[in-house]
């Protein structure tokens, strides 16, 4: 079979998965390690929102200091605390329901400065 260019190798059995964007073994990525962590103003920002979820509300947490691949890791514990579900989308952290106060203190014990936004 000729490689024309259009096909790549998935898996290899010495290697394991490979990664799709730099096709070095998932082990060895070069993709994760160019990863930076957002730059921002500093200051973690906790909100209630209610808009365009049909009145359910959710707890946003934007201007975490972390990559996208920590940031999973940390809001699965954030998650675990509350004992609720949630997503991230884009950087920013969703937690369904008002978790606004069992948050803030979480945050803060990372050395972050937190704030409060919204009503």
């Amino acid at each position: 079979m000729a490689n024309n260019g259009e096909t790549r190798l998935v898996y290899s059995s010495e290697h394991g998965k490979i990664c799709p964007e730099c096709n070095y073994p998932k082990a060895d990525c070069r993709c994760n390690k160019q990863q930076h962590a957002p730059v921002g103003d500093g200051v973690v920002r906790v909100n209630y929102v209610t808009k365009g979820r049909k009145g359910k509300g959710v707890t946003v947490i934007t201007g975490i200091p972390m990559t996208q691949t920590e940031l999973k890791v940390y809001a699965k514990d954030l998650k675990k605390r509350c004992g609720s579900g949630g997503t991230i989308k884009d950087g920013i952290v969703e937690i369904q329901g008002d978790q606004r106060s069992e948050l803030m203190p979480v945050l803060m014990q990372q050395g972050w400065v937190v704030k409060r936004c919204g009503g």
